[in-house]
């Protein structure tokens, strides 16, 4: 009885807890604290900035051991930082697709239909994703993976294997939180949020790779190598951008202003490795799935 009891204890904490962060980052004015946050991260006043990295650092277990440099002019410049040449060795395997980004594995696997999983009992449909027909149906009962970026991790974005990429979609939307607690409680949230729809082809096999950063609340800002602009919540369009790029397997494509998340989907016939699994952190550059 006693054991129960304290069990009951235990879990009620929980829910209140997440009850609790649920409504600190989904219950304020989202879009105006993502301006607010991107106006703010880009202070130089030498005060300002060391406080508010020291702050991240306590409270978000941030590790700048990795960083290629020391020294940044505002927290903007920490949280887009590069790394030092070789600390994220890439899988020179053809047959691979790597990880192109820090990140927690969420929820993946093969794509049944149309649909695919949020998080348990969440599904949505590749077309209020992906907002295109005919993209869709190209993975139809193909493969999907959700990289979720902590707001501590490295926030560039890399090729997962050699391709061009053909054009952009950005989708202007919410911004809300994307962490576990959110995507177990808001239908449809990715679809929901803002997002680039990043078209890849692989140049050896012909496959397309679609990649799908999605923002987040203080996290709506996009910046892509093969165009010009920001994409972020100031951004109105147009939202077909084309493009005319080339990168080779590793190459940085662009970064997020601070963490979010990156959604992979492969038509048939791609596998995940056996290493990716809910919940485990997985490098920029490690094995992601097989190719046919």
């Amino acid at each position: 009885m006693n054991a129960a009891f304290g069990l009951s204890r235990t879990l009620a904490r929980i829910v209140q807890q997440e009850d609790i962060n649920f409504l600190l980052t989904n219950r304020l004015p989202r879009r105006a604290l993502t301006r607010f946050m991107g106006w703010f991260s880009k202070i130089e006043t030498p005060w300002i900035r060391d406080a508010s990295i020291a702050l991240w650092r306590y409270f978000g277990d941030l590790d700048l051991s990795e960083a290629r440099d020391t020294q940044y002019r505002s927290m903007h410049e920490c949280f887009i930082r590069q790394l030092k040449p070789g600390m994220r060795p890439i899988d020179s395997d053809p047959t691979v697709l790597v990880s192109p980004c820090d990140a927690i594995v969420g929820a993946s696997g093969q794509i049944v239909g149309d649909v695919v999983i949020q998080a348990k009992g969440f599904p949505y449909r590749l077309q209020d994703l992906l907002c295109d027909a005919e993209l869709q149906a190209r993975y139809h009962n193909g493969t999907w993976v959700t990289l979720r970026l902590r707001s501590n991790m490295y926030h560039r974005f890399h090729a997962p294997h050699d391709c061009s990429v053909e054009r952009l979609t950005y989708v202007s939307g919410d911004t809300w939180n994307v962490n576990p607690i959110a995507l177990a409680r808001v239908e449809r949230l990715f679809c929901r949020n803002e997002r680039v729809i990043i078209r890849t082809r692989l140049n050896a096999s012909g496959h397309q790779i679609t990649l799908v950063p999605v923002a987040a609340i203080l996290v709506a800002s996009i910046r892509f190598h093969g165009i010009d602009a920001m994409l972020n919540l100031a951004y109105r369009g147009p939202n077909e951008l084309s493009c005319d790029a080339q990168f080779a397997k590793g190459e940085e494509m662009g970064w997020f202003e601070h963490g979010s998340t990156i959604i992979v989907f492969a038509p048939p016939g791609f596998a995940l490795c056996q290493t990716i699994e809910e919940g485990r952190p997985v490098r920029m550059g490690e094995r992601l799935m097989h190719l046919p």
